[in-house]
């Protein structure tokens, strides 16, 4: 069983890099951004809490990732592994992971604020199939319309350059220390996520001791 943390600041390609191991090494993917997107689209009370909180630009607290993260893990549907990215975000969540699970990587992607900057500027949500769509390197064949199913483009609710900021001032804030905390367990290894797609996915794979491809 594989058991593995992937971070990095937003926009450093972890939901891709995640869905890759989770689709070549049968892995349950657990995306803490997904988690909340879906609660929105649900109208949950979780999503319409969220949705409040992305609108005024400010970040989803601590106790409330925390949740729903203990919520996900406890489905026990990991029979292989789990990868898990957006958690944890700081030292508490931290400290709480490492006594409740044996972890057996951190995955950290290294990008500069200027390339984050780049990249989520960049990012375009489907209003309907939630299809994610990057104007650098994935540009719809419409302009302003998904390829998948012709629902609008959009920029999302928290990727405006105000909200960008503040996400940037967190992730130094908070989640750099936590890097230090699984540091000392030897664990974390370090990529440069300024690569391509799949050549982030191979440097991964080295890292990691993984096999390149099972074909």
């Amino acid at each position: 069983m594989r058991k593995y943390v992937i971070m990095g600041v937003q926009g450093s390609g972890k939901g891709t890099q995640a869905k890759m191991l989770r689709e070549e090494f049968d892995l349950v993917h657990i995306s803490v951004g997904d988690i909340f997107r879906w609660h929105v689209r649900q109208h949950t009370k979780i999503g319409a809490q969220v949705k409040r909180i992305m609108a005024a630009g400010d970040l989803v607290g601590d106790d409330l990732v925390a949740e729903v993260v203990r919520r996900r893990l406890g489905i026990h549907d990991w029979n292989y592994g789990f990868i898990i990215d957006g958690f944890p975000r700081n030292g508490r969540q931290a400290e709480f992971f490492m006594e409740s699970y044996d972890i057996d990587a951190v995955i950290h992607l290294e990008l500069t604020d200027d390339e984050v900057r780049r990249r989520v500027l960049s990012r375009r949500l489907c209003t309907n199939c939630g299809m994610d769509y990057n104007l650098i390197a994935d540009r719809p064949e419409v302009e302003g319309r998904c390829d998948i199913c012709g629902g609008e483009l959009i920029t999302r609710a928290d990727d405006t350059p105000e909200a960008l900021e503040t996400r940037l001032s967190d992730y130094h804030e908070k989640t750099r220390p936590v890097l230090e905390l699984f540091r000392r367990k030897e664990v974390v290894h370090d990529v440069d996520g300024r690569a391509s797609v799949d050549e982030v996915q191979s440097a991964i794979r080295k890292t990691l001791g993984l096999p390149s491809s099972r074909g």
